[in-house]
C-alpha cells in the first residue's frame, strides 16, 4: 500500500462519523433530488405515459408547452421549499428541518404514484401537477439545507468530499432514474404500470433519508447561534472522533463562537438588512446565486430533463435506443462524479476545476450546435456518433466542474451568519432557472434547433473566464478564515490563483490571509469582539485570545 493510499485510508478511519453523515445527508438525500428532476424525462418519452395524458394527440408546439409543465411544476414547489427553509431550519434547527423535508418529499411521491387510479385522464393530469408540486416543496427544502448542513458539520480537511456527496446524490439519482425508466420500457408491457412503478421506486431513498438522519447530530454552528455550547463540543467531538476537552475542539468551537459573536438569532428582516451591510458581504451573498444561474445555463440540466429528446434530435430515433444513451449518460455522470470526489475536488481545487469544466462544455456543446446546424434531419452517420460522444465528453466536463464544484464552492462562500439565507436564496435561483429552462427548453428544440446548444455553449466559455478573473480560491480554508479572501485585491487574488494567472498580474501580489488575519487580530474590533467572548466563556479563553492556541481548527 503506497503512503497516499495509507493516508487516505486514515482519513476515512478517522473522519468516519462525518463521511457517513455525508452520506445520509448529501448522497441519499440528493439521490432523491436527482431522481425526481431525471424521472419525467425519460417517462415523457415512453409511449403509454404520452397515451394516457393525451400527448399523442397533440400538435408538436402544444405537447413541448405539456411536456415543460409536467417537467417544471416539480421546481415551482422547489421554489417555496428552498425560501421557507431560512424560516425552518433557524427556528427549529437543520436537521428536523430535514426530516420534515423527507416526510413532504414522501407525501408527495405516494400521491404521485396513485395518479389516474380511479379517475379521468384529465383529473390524473391534475393530480400530477399537485402531487410533483407538493414533493417540489420537500425536494426544495431539501436542497437547500443539506449544504449548509454538510458545510458546517465537515472537517476543512474533507469538506471538499463531503460536500462533493451532493453532487454524487444527483449524480446517483440521475443515473438510477434513467435505468430504471429503461428497464420499464423493456420489461413491462404498455400500460399505466410501466410508468407508474418507476414513480413508485423513489419512495426507497426516501424512506432511506429520513431513517438515516434520525441518527445524525444537529449542527454544531446552529448550536452555538442558540447557546448550547457543550451539545456544539459534543457535535464537534463526534465528528473529528475526538475528546470534547481536546484543544483543536475548544479552539473550534471558539472560532465559531467568535464568527458569531452579536450575530445570534436574527430575524429574518434583519439578516436580509445584513446582506447588504458592506461591499465584502453583498459580494459573498451574491456570488452563489451568480453561479447557479451560469450553472443552469450551461445546458446540463436541461439535458438531463430532456436526454431521450436530444439524442432523438441527434439522430437516434426509437425508445429504447434513447432510453439506453440515456441511461450510459447518467453511467458517465455517476463514474466521473465519484472520481472527482475521490482524486480532484481537494487536489485541483475549485477554481481550475470550475474553469476546466467550463471550457470543455463550453466546445462540446458548439460542436453539437454546429453538427445540428450543419445536418439537420440527417441519417445516422459519422458525424453523428461524433456528437453523441461530445454529449458524454460534456457529461464528464460538468461531472468533473459545474455539476460537481458547485456545491462545495458556494456553502464555502456564504457568510456563516446568513448561509441557510443565501443558500437558500441561491436554491430559489436554481429553481426558477430550471423552471424556465424546463418550460423553454423543449420549444427551444422545436424551433430553433442547433441554436439551442449554442446558446448553452457560449455561456460555457463565458462563465469559465468570470471565475478566472473573478473568483479565489477557497479549498483548504476553514469557513470563518474565507471572508479574508474577499476583503481586498480580490481579481489580483483570483488571478494568483488561476492557470497563468501571472501573466496578467506580473510582480503584484495580494495580502496572505495569515496577514490579514494578523490585522485583524489587532484592530480595535477585533480586540473588543474577543473580549465580548471572555467575558461570555467564563474564562475558558487564555489571555491574548485564540492567537495563543496551538491546536488546530477542525471545520
Amino acid at each position: 500500500m503506497t503512503a497516499s493510499s495509507k493516508k487516505e485510508l486514515q482519513d476515512i478511519i478517522q473522519y468516519r462519523n462525518a463521511y457517513f453523515l455525508a452520506f445520509s445527508a448529501g448522497v441519499v438525500g440528493f439521490t432523491c433530488f436527482g431522481w425526481d428532476v431525471s424521472l419525467m424525462g425519460g417517462m415523457l418519452a415512453l409511449p403509454s405515459f404520452q397515451s394516457y395524458f393525451g400527448l399523442l394527440s397533440d400538435s408538436p408546439s402544444a405537447r413541448a408547452s405539456l411536456s415543460g409543465n409536467i417537467v417544471s411544476v416539480l421546481q415551482a414547489g422547489g421554489f417555496f421549499g428552498a425560501l421557507s427553509s431560512t424560516y425552518f431550519s433557524s427556528r427549529f434547527g437543520r436537521k428536523p428541518s430535514l426530516l420534515a423535508s423527507a416526510v413532504i418529499f414522501l407525501i408527495g411521491i405516494t400521491i404521485q404514484s396513485t395518479t389516474g387510479i380511479g379517475m379521468s385522464a384529465q383529473v390524473a393530469l391534475k393530480v400530477l401537477y399537485f402531487s410533483r408540486f407538493f414533493a417540489g416543496i420537500g425536494i426544495g427544502l431539501l436542497s437547500a439545507l443539506v449544504p449548509t448542513y454538510v458545510s458546517e458539520c465537515s472537517p476543512r480537511a474533507i469538506r471538499g468530499r463531503c460536500l462533493g456527496s451532493i453532487p454524487l446524490g444527483i449524480a446517483l439519482g440521475n443515473m438510477l432514474a434513467f435505468w430504471v425508466n429503461y428497464g420499464a420500457s423493456l420489461n413491462i408491457s404498455p400500460g399505466q404500470m410501466q410508468w407508474r412503478l418507476p414513480i413508485i421506486v423513489q419512495i426507497v431513498p426516501g424512506v432511506l433519508f429520513l431513517f438515516l438522519m434520525f441518527f445524525q447530530p444537529e449542527s454544531p454552528r446552529w448550536l452555538v447561534e442558540r447557546g448550547r455550547y457543550e451539545e456544539a463540543a459534543a457535535v464537534l467531538a463526534y465528528i473529528a472522533r475526538r475528546d470534547q476537552d481536546d484543544d483543536a475542539i475548544v479552539l473550534t468551537l471558539h472560532e465559531i463562537r467568535v464568527d458569531l459573536v452579536g450575530k445570534q438569532n436574527l430575524s429574518l428582516i434583519t439578516q436580509i438588512r445584513k446582506m447588504g451591510e458592506s461591499k465584502i458581504i453583498f459580494l459573498r451573498c451574491i456570488i452563489p446565486s451568480i453561479v447557479i444561474i451560469f450553472q443552469q445555463w450551461s445546458g446540463a440540466i436541461a439535458i438531463t430533463y430532456y436526454t431521450p429528446q436530444i439524442f432523438a434530435s441527434l439522430g437516434l430515433s426509437s425508445t429504447s435506443s434513447t432510453l439506453l444513451d440515456t441511461g450510459i449518460y447518467g453511467v458517465v455522470k455517476f463514474v466521473v462524479t465519484c472520481f472527482t470526489l475521490t482524486h480532484i475536488i481537494d487536489s485541483w481545487g475549485r477554481k481550475r476545476t470550475m474553469i476546466y469544466g467550463g471550457l470543455v462544455q463550453g466546445l462540446m456543446m458548439l460542436w453539437i450546435g454546429g453538427y445540428a446546424g450543419a445536418h439537420p434531419n440527417e441519417s445516422i452517420g459519422p458525424a453523428t456518433y461524433i456528437s453523441i460522444v461530445a454529449v458524454y465528453i460534456y457529461a464528464v466536463a460538468f461531472s468533473v466542474g459545474w455539476g460537481f464544484t458547485p456545491h462545495v464552492f458556494n456553502a464555502e462562500v456564504a457568510p456563516g451568519h446568513l448561509r441557510q439565507l443565501v443558500l437558500s436564496l441561491a436554491c430559489g435561483t436554481d429553481r426558477i432557472m430550471t423552471y424556465a429552462l424546463a418550460q423553454v427548453t423543449p420549444t427551444m428544440l422545436e424551433r430553433i434547433s442547433y441554436g439551442t446548444y449554442l446558446v448553452f455553449g457560449i455561456t460555457c466559455l463565458i462563465m469559465a473566464m468570470w471565475v478566472y478573473f473573478f473568483l479565489p480560491e477557497t479549498t483548504g480554508y476553514a469557513l470563518e478564515d474565507i471572508k479574508y479572501l474577499f476583503e481586498k485585491d480580490l481579481i489580483i487574488r483570483s488571478l494568483e490563483d488561476a492557470p497563468g494567472g501571472r501573466i496578467f498580474i506580473g510582480t503584484r501580489r495580494a495580502a496572505t490571509v495569515h496577514e490579514l488575519k494578523a490585522i485583524d487580530a489587532l484592530s480595535t474590533d477585533s480586540t473588543e469582539v474577543l473580549k465580548d467572548l471572555k467575558s461570555q466563556s467564563d474564562g475558558e479563553l487564555v489571555q491574548g485570545g485564540l492567537q495563543k492556541w496551538d491546536g488546530d481548527i477542525i471545520i
